[in-house]
């Protein structure tokens, strides 16, 4: 049988099916492409948002992440992943399958068979173990298995895009729900201003100094911040629902939750885009993963072109009857190589790879997109953290100003010297100002929450790639 077996290749290599040529594939983008340089960075940690000092907003999260459906489907789909890598694993082993067969039979009397046993009824029994085992020498199944782990790979970054997309979801609700218990406390302090308004304009008319026409813009306006501040108990009470709902759990946890002090930002910011960020982003780094499995996915279609060669073989016991079955003399055994050879499949090998080549362009691009995603991310939260600083500065002095000219318009309206529409202009800026610092001081929050994202959410990459072992 030896002297056989290259003869079969031989002629099986001489009778394949013809690969169509493809076009050259899509390729990566690389750091040098978008001019990323090797700079020291401070990556941020896995639980970034602890450097808030909340410990409100640390259970809020730890919540999120073990309740929330998207992080049990990352790791349904992780599972998965896992088990595929298994199931393509399993071709590259032989395979052992233990059969007993029994079949009653008439025989015919007018056949092969002579009497007595031509007309009877017989048993025709096999006891037997079945082996198997593809010779793997065009690398399909080693392909496939390849394409798997990176699948899997994949996978597990996925997790922890997951992961960080969810915390920054649930950190970004839970800072506009505080900023919105602030705004609440703003428009409080705007409504007690203008009832001390609306008073003085009531005495200022009873002394003959105002007419209605003033108490009833006093009132309009009062009634204007009224409606803000019932506005804004709408927006808490749908902010505290979001957070819960991140959470995992019902409204009832949304409203546990209480206005809270956080630190200062903490987070450190880049001088510029890093190129480690690929690789500390867990994104590219599933789409990186997703593009090596669509390569190994050609591979294997690729090797579908060429012959496909079992070894077969089989040990046990056969025999008409079962009273001797477990004779020695009903022993059987046998051993050969079982070859397929692809001559003509009506264009299904080169539609199969075809459709992988196009996958795998497919992938790449994703890739690419995902690159140039993270790196605009990336450097707008750069940029914006560099100029919160100047911008809360120049609001700082524009809030004293406007509250020092409400401040002078009421004295003056009170001791007589003004009048009402300047101090209705002033309180418009008061209340204009003053959600503007709010908005301000939380919005650096929410920036450097978006850079810890940005960075990778504190994804430390692997440093080897996935072994088939570990799976």
């Amino acid at each position: 049988m030896k002297p056989l077996i290259p003869l079969a290749l031989v002629l099986a290599l001489a009778g394949c099916a013809q690969m169509d040529e493809a076009a050259a594939p899509l390729s990566r983008l690389d750091g040098a492409q978008l001019g990323l340089q090797a700079s020291a960075v401070d990556w941020p940690q896995q639980q970034w948002w602890h450097r808030y000092a909340d410990p409100q907003l640390d259970a809020l999260v730890d919540e999120a992440l073990a309740r929330n459906p998207s992080m049990t489907s990352a790791q349904a789909r992780l599972a998965q992943a896992n088990a595929a890598v298994r199931g393509a694993r399993a071709p590259l082993m032989p395979a052992v399958d233990a059969n007993y067969a029994l079949t009653r039979e008439h025989l015919s009397k007018h056949y092969i068979y002579q009497p007595p046993m031509a007309g009877s009824v017989s048993s025709d029994t096999r006891l037997a173990l079945d082996f198997s085992y593809e010779l793997d020498f065009w690398g399909k199944n080693r392909a496939r298995l390849d394409a798997a782990i990176s699948q899997s790979a994949a996978a597990e970054a996925d997790t922890h895009a997951a992961r960080n997309l969810l915390s920054r979801a649930v950190v970004r609700s839970y800072l506009n729900l505080q900023n919105a218990f602030a705004q609440r406390k703003v428009l409080q302090r705007i409504v007690k201003q203008r009832e001390e308004v609306l008073q003085l304009t009531r005495d200022r008319q009873r002394a003959g100094l105002d007419t209605q026409v003033e108490v009833k813009q006093a009132e309009s306006s009062l009634a204007a911040a009224r409606v803000d501040l019932t506005q804004i108990e709408t927006t808490l009470a749908q902010l505290r629902n979001q957070v819960a709902a991140l959470a995992g759990t019902g409204p009832a946890r949304g409203q546990a939750i209480q206005e809270s002090t956080l630190a200062a930002p903490a987070g450190v910011v880049p001088n510029e885009v890093s190129l480690d960020l690929l690789g500390h982003r867990p994104d590219v780094v599933a789409a990186r993963w997703r593009a090596e499995a669509a390569q190994r996915n050609i591979d294997a279609a690729r090797a579908e072109f060429y012959p496909n060669i079992n070894l077969v073989a089989f040990a046990g016991f056969q025999a008409i009857g079962t009273g001797n079955l477990l004779d020695a003399g009903s022993r059987m055994a046998g051993i050969g190589p079982a070859i397929s050879l692809p001559i003509f499949h009506g264009g299904a090998l080169n539609a199969n790879l075809a459709s992988r080549r196009a996958q795998a362009d497919l992938a790449v691009s994703d890739y690419n997109q995902v690159v140039l995603d993270a790196v605009n991310q990336a450097a707008d939260a750069i940029v914006a953290l560099r100029l919160i600083g100047e911008e809360r500065t120049q609001q700082h002095q524009a809030r004293t100003a406007i509250d020092a000219a409400y401040d002078l318009a009421v004295q003056r309206y009170r001791a007589g010297m003004g009048d009402y529409l300047t101090v209705l202009i002033a309180q418009t800026g008061v209340l204009t100002q003053a959600r503007l610092d709010t908005d301000l001081q939380f919005r650096a929050y929410q920036l450097d929450a978006d850079l810890a994202y940005a960075l990778g959410g504190g994804y430390e990459p692997a440093t080897d790639a996935p072994n088939a072992s570990t799976h």
